[in-house]
């Protein structure tokens, strides 16, 4: 298969984008805060994660049908990284919020202590990543957005 006419790869690759995109909108509805930065962040609605795993899995649905070795591999790998998504990497990122919380506490406690001497925050530690995984229902809609872009896409391109 031709790079540039492999559906697979460019529904994933388009689920990821778009996932990513819509990031900023939905939080500019939620919080009526605009953030370009979720552009390029990890976490949020939707997973892009899943949006791309879920994607990648209906096209070769679509080309090489739900019997194919190829299609149950990819939902096998669909599967493992949605749940990581809300495993492993949400639990880092819960747990990096309290060491984030440990960190502020400790550092207050020294310059009272101590009479540390003033810095800005950003110059004294560099935060952990808070956001790495995903809530459940950011992994489903991550899910989700895969599927029907990629059912979208297969229509319009063979129509």
């Amino acid at each position: 298969m031709d790079l540039f006419t492999n559906f697979p790869l460019w529904a994933s690759l388009f689920a990821i984008i778009f996932a990513q995109v819509v990031k900023v909108p939905i939080q500019f509805i939620a919080l009526r805060k605009l953030d370009w930065s979720l552009v390029t962040s990890t976490g949020s609605m939707p997973s892009s994660h899943s949006a791309a795993v879920t994607a990648l899995a209906t096209a070769i649905a679509l080309e090489s049908g739900l019997s194919s070795p190829v299609f149950a591999l990819a939902t096998v790998f669909a599967i493992i990284t949605m749940f990581d998504a809300t495993g492993v990497r949400f639990q880092a990122g819960e747990q990096a919020v309290v060491i984030n919380q440990l960190l502020k506490d400790f550092n207050k406690f020294v310059s009272e202590a101590k009479g540390w001497t003033e810095k800005d925050e950003e110059e004294k530690r560099k935060e952990l990543k808070e956001l790495l995984g995903h809530k459940p229902v950011e992994v489903f809609f991550g899910g989700l957005t895969g599927v029907l872009l990629t059912l979208l896409i297969h229509f319009i391109l063979n129509s």
